[in-house]
């Protein structure tokens, strides 16, 4: 029996392969590239709404009563355009009224100046007295007077007749009227609708103070000109696309930061040309955060958050995996801008990042970074962080 058990433990560890360690694995094997170099400019994300650089009511401007109603609600309305007609006949009366008081002064004025005329050739002669030609002199003005008098109660009238027909007083886009034919109307007091314009248009927003700062020291180094000077550049998306097709310029930036709030208004003047763009909207906008600088790329895969690190694994001259510091930005064309930490002919890992570990050895394979102009970052409203949101390629 001893020798039979013998025997079978001998069997077993030759089965064992005589207590030898196992082989260890293979090096992982990862995807290695340079970094991808652009010239970008970054862009900074706001939030707002479209709003009318000119919104009025209007009001009636003499008492009187509705006869006609020359547009229909809602549409689109020139400058100058007839809306409202308030009952002209009794204005149109005044001023015939007015003239009549008109040629009654001239005549009566004529006269004066005749006499008077008359009372300085016979005064020459001493045929009327100083007191009689002081009386005809002051007839004469007290005529011109009433002559003027006139002339301004004309002018009154004219401009109360003109004012019984409502113009539009730009191009815009009215709302629905708020009277109705046949309603009596106070100067100044009855709402007859409102008009708002389209063609431009404004973008307000509101901007962090911490942007606002960033702005002022770009604009202290030369690298990009303050908003408030300079009409940089802005990018509008609206609530249901997915780029950005609408552009314009600033036009406006606010003299003081909200204590409440802690943001700065601003705005910015878009063109509208076919009227699309309606006051209220809500849009997302980027406004030119930078100027142009060169930038490295590299894939969001490639990087790995440590707490509040952000890292790259480059490979070393031994092919061995080194951790790396990395401070990146925004996105440009799918890919991550790394602001500072790398070099551009470190060799960064871009896949088989999962497999890693710090200082051990791998199988590189040689790879390229390739960017993807169809893809944006999704817009955002940083308040706490000035990081940009976006970049661009130049």
């Amino acid at each position: 029996m001893r020798v039979l058990a013998g025997f079978v433990a001998l069997a077993a560890l030759s089965a064992c392969g005589g207590g030898q360690p196992p082989a260890a694995p293979p090096p992982p094997e990862v995807t290695v590239a340079t970094p991808l170099q652009r010239e970008v400019v970054d862009w900074d994300d706001y939030t707002g709404r479209f709003v009318a650089p000119e919104d009025v009511e209007l009001r009636a401007r003499v008492n009187g009563v509705i006869t006609a109603v020359h547009f229909r609600d809602g549409q689109d309305v020139r400058k100058g355009q007839p809306l409202f007609t308030i009952d002209p006949r009794p204005y149109r009366a005044q001023l015939m009224q007015a003239n009549a008081q008109i040629a009654r002064a001239q005549a009566a004025l004529t006269n004066a100046r005749q006499v008077t005329a008359r009372s300085r050739e016979l005064a020459k002669a001493q045929a009327v007295s100083a007191e009689e030609l002081e009386a005809n002199v002051a007839a004469e003005r007290s005529a011109s007077a009433d002559l003027a008098a006139g002339r301004a109660a004309a002018s009154q009238a004219t401009l109360n007749l003109g004012f019984t027909t409502v113009r539009a007083p730009f191009s815009g886009r009215v709302s629905d009227r708020k009277v109705s034919i046949g309603d009596s109307v106070a100067d100044g007091q009855t709402v007859l609708t409102r008009i708002v314009s389209i063609n431009p248009i404004w973008f307000e927003f509101e901007g962090a103070e911490s942007f606002y700062l960033k702005n002022l020291r770009q604009d202290q180094r030369g690298e990009r000109g303050s908003s408030r000077n300079t009409a940089n550049p802005v990018q509008i998306q609206l609530a249901d696309e997915n780029e950005y097709r609408w552009n314009g310029r600033m036009e406006f930036l606010d003299n003081a930061v909200d204590p409440n709030s802690g943001t700065i208004r601003a705005h910015a003047v878009v063109p509208n040309p076919t009227g699309f763009l309606t006051p209220g909207m809500f849009g997302r906008a980027r406004l030119l955060g930078s100027g142009s600088y060169r930038a490295m790329l590299i894939p969001d895969e490639a990087i790995v958050t440590d707490q509040t690190r952000r890292l790259v694994y480059v490979l070393s001259k031994d092919n061995k995996a080194t951790p790396r510091v990395v401070e990146v930005g925004a996105r440009a064309e799918g890919l991550r801008i790394v602001r500072d930490g790398l070099a551009p002919t470190d060799r960064v890992i871009i896949t088989g990042i999962g497999r890693l570990q710090p200082g051990a050895p791998v199988t590189p394979k040689k790879g390229v970074i390739k960017p993807d102009a169809s893809k944006q970052a999704a817009p955002t409203r940083p308040i706490d962080s000035p990081a940009s949101g976006q970049a661009t390629v130049q």
